[in-house]
């Protein structure tokens, strides 16, 4: 019993000193609505980055091409949003239930990794903080969060995210760069198969190849594009209409059917 309450005493605390520092912090967070209409350059992430491959005496640097939301295929977009953000279009930055069963999990695990992050929270980590899982980083990340979600549209999100997100082990950075680094194409010309190959590697794009067969690549690809085969994304006649020289729909239009029982982050809404 006293172990149990030494525990919690020093997780009041924490949490108390957290948001203490994050009062003061709020002073010197950084302007949101800037990112409205201007792209930024050289993220927090990126910095890390290069700082780590300069202690590890690695000749890497930064790759990005940046482009708009409009060139960037249907495909690769609902890729994404499937493997990593399924409630992305109603959600207000945050997955509770993913948070609550990551949460279960790092109590099981007895490590704190808390998990679950959506392409919002993703975003704000990439842009302003550092990789770390500290308590007080998490809260940071909480607030910057809440506080992207509030001032910028969703396809700003995503167009934010899609081209500041990391892809690979050398510098690889945003879906231009990488659709051309593996596949030497413009992201806009990559195929349903491409997509969630890229799609699948995103947890973790310095451990894994979208271009390899371990067993973790092929089987989350394969996940991916059957969930966007049930959904109606990929059909042979959709295929045949983009053959003709036909336009794509938005991906907002993109039709979604109720029976996908697949174990990425399923959901049944329809985006706005």
């Amino acid at each position: 019993m006293r172990r149990n309450k030494s525990i919690k005493s020093k997780l009041v605390v924490l949490v108390i000193c957290g948001f203490i520092a994050l009062f003061v912090s709020t002073l010197f967070f950084p302007d949101i609505s800037s990112l409205k209409k201007e792209n930024p350059g050289k993220t927090s992430f990126m910095e890390y980055r290069e700082k780590e491959w300069k202690r590890e005496g690695k000749k890497y640097g930064v790759q990005q091409k940046w482009i708009p939301l409009s060139r960037v295929s249907p495909y690769l977009l609902k890729a994404v949003l499937i493997a990593e953000d399924d409630k992305f279009w109603s959600h207000e930055g945050f997955d509770y239930e993913a948070m609550q069963k990551a949460l279960e999990k790092d109590i099981k695990a007895k490590k704190f990794k808390l998990g679950g992050s959506t392409i919002s929270q993703q975003l704000a980590k990439n842009l302003f903080l550092s990789p770390s899982k500290n308590p007080v980083r998490k809260i940071r990340e909480a607030i910057l969060t809440w506080r992207i979600e509030k001032t910028l549209t969703k396809k700003r999100i995503l167009e934010l995210y899609l081209n500041v997100a990391e892809w690979g082990d050398s510098g690889i950075f945003g879906i231009e760069t990488a659709s051309r680094h593996y596949y030497g194409k413009p992201a806009s010309e990559l195929t349903p198969e491409e997509s969630a190959r890229l799609a699948s590697v995103l947890p973790n794009p310095r451990k894994y190849n979208p271009l390899s067969d371990s067993k973790y690549v092929v089987h989350r690809s394969n996940l991916i594009y059957n969930i966007m085969v049930r959904r109606g994304i990929v059909v042979p006649e959709y295929e045949e209409v983009i053959e003709e020289g036909s336009s794509i729909p938005e991906i907002e239009s993109v039709p979604k059917t109720d029976t996908d029982t697949s174990p990425l982050k399923e959901s049944s809404e329809t985006p706005p």
